[in-house]
């Protein structure tokens, strides 16, 4: 269906390049969408503040979707972390940092299960709805021909099968739902910036042009299709 026959509450979280990107295109395009920003710190674009490492940040979430008065009909979760100040990605086994495993798992694993969990009380049984969550190629276990980057890769993988098996009990309980792990391809971020030197010119998107392909995706997708994984162009990706 198209994303202009939406109609009612869509939340997107996490405030980065992309997360703003979506929340933008939108507005665009679903004028029957009452679109809502939601990162750790409120601001003139981030409507609700929302810490997806906190536990009581997601319990709030719920009656502040309540509260809104519209049935809930997407999440995109665009959280994402991959180095910091302190942690690079991992070239070799030497470089493993418990404190980066833990960070990338909270962040890139247990955060989108966690926000299902918190939204699920919201959801109606034969309602239209929509949970995708950015995951990456790195993630995939068939894929993986250069090894490194420990953390990233073991957390995606993670997030993967956590969502996965999220797709198979919301059929049950939910068969209007519709989980989708969607691969954005390498996006001008903060997060892919220190690593985009030998990526093509026209494989590496502005967040916009991101944003634009992921809902083109997403827009596509069905209940029966449920637990996809796949990339900007709208190819399955092995797991």
């Amino acid at each position: 269906m198209s994303l202009s026959r939406w109609n009612g509450l869509a939340l997107i979280v996490g405030a980065g390049g992309i997360g703003r990107a979506l929340a933008s295109q939108l507005r665009q395009r679903a004028s029957g969408l009452h679109v809502v920003l939601c990162g750790r710190q409120q601001g003139p674009e981030v409507a609700w503040e929302l810490d997806v490492e906190q536990q009581g940040s997601l319990c709030d979430l719920a009656p502040r979707i309540a509260s809104s008065g519209l049935p809930l009909r997407l999440v995109i979760n665009a959280s994402g972390w991959l180095h910091d100040q302190h942690h690079q990605p991992e070239k070799r086994l030497q470089q493993v940092d418990a404190d980066a495993l833990q960070k990338s798992f909270s962040i890139n694993a247990m955060a989108p299960l966690l926000l299902a969990k918190a939204v699920e009380p919201c959801l109606l049984r034969d309602h239209p709805f929509h949970f995708a969550s950015l995951s990456a190629r790195v993630g995939s276990i068939t894929d993986n021909r250069s090894g490194g980057w420990y953390a990233y890769r073991g957390a995606k993988a993670a997030q993967n099968m956590y969502l996965r098996s999220l797709s198979l009990e919301w059929a049950r309980r939910f068969p209007s739902a519709c989980v989708t792990l969607l691969h954005p391809g390498t996006t001008d971020t903060a997060l892919s910036r220190p690593f985009q030197t030998f990526v093509a010119a026209d494989r590496l998107f502005s967040p916009e042009r991101a944003a634009v392909q992921l809902l083109d995706v997403l827009s596509q997708q069905t209940p029966e299709q449920s637990g996809a994984f796949l990339a900007w162009d709208g190819q399955s990706i092995p797991w």
